[in-house]
């Protein structure tokens, strides 16, 4: 049978529609943010640690702004070459370097990294740190750390991540520890426990750096700076390390 005139049109019109529909769908999936490429150099600074006596995992950049990547900046300072700057409002710790650059680490700030302020020395530094929480945090969070009064055996795990330094003033601890973290994510941030966390990756490559005795200069943002200019990718021999 024939079709009507008004069958034929609706009919033509049908795909149409059907197309409309699909086209929305595709804008709907076409406005979805993607996600950000790391560049491969990064990727290689930041890829798991072979050698090490526990796993050392890759550090999950995506979770991390890309400012607080570890890179070579320019720092005018008076401090000689290895000195320890570590700013906790700006969020970074710089290594001094020569001809007014430095290698700045993004970090994230507990609130015992609050806790001290003005020049200290690393008196010592760790490998696989053991940890043991204060006597305040067990009493506040028995069930928690209550067990933990020994300490806590080195691993994945630790708080303290693989590799700490010690922060000593006049010869006694300040309890002030830059240390690596199990927590990526908070690289940049504020965080309520600890004291100055980097990257696994970060912390190794520090510590590889720092000889005891160094000294450590913590800023809690009263104190003017010169500012830091970064440029990516510069001097990677010194960006990489033993990393």
């Amino acid at each position: 049978m024939p079709l009507s005139r008004r069958a034929f049109l609706a009919a033509a019109a049908a795909p149409l529609v059907l197309s409309a529909c699909t086209t929305n769908g595709a804008s709907s999936l076409a406005s979805v943010a993607p996600k950000p490429v790391i560049p491969p150099y990064y990727l290689s600074m930041y890829a798991a640690v072979e050698g090490e006596p526990f796993p050392v995992p890759a550090a999950q950049l995506d979770k991390v702004d890309p400012r607080f990547w570890r890179q070579e900046v320019a720092y005018q300072s008076f401090e000689p070459y290895g000195t320890i700057v570590v700013d906790t409002e700006a969020r970074f710790l710089y290594f001094i370097l020569e001809g007014g650059r430095a290698l700045r680490y993004g970090i994230g700030v507990g609130k015992a990294g609050l806790a001290f302020q003005g020049v200290g020395v690393v008196q010592y530094k760790r490998e696989w740190p053991r940890w043991t929480p204060t006597a305040n945090m067990m009493a506040r969070e028995p069930e928690r750390y209550g067990h933990l009064g020994d300490g806590m055996d080195p691993g994945p795990t630790n708080p303290l991540g693989p590799r700490a330094l010690y922060l000593f003033k006049d010869g006694r601890d300040t309890l002030y520890r830059i240390h690596g973290t199990t927590e990526d994510w908070s690289i940049g941030r504020a965080i309520s426990s600890g004291c100055i966390r980097l990257l696994n990756q970060d912390i190794i490559d520090l510590h590889r750096r720092v000889q005891n005795g160094t000294k450590v200069i913590v800023l809690q943002g009263q104190q003017p700076q010169p500012p830091a200019q970064p440029e990516l990718l510069a001097q990677p021999e010194l960006l990489a390390g033993a990393v």
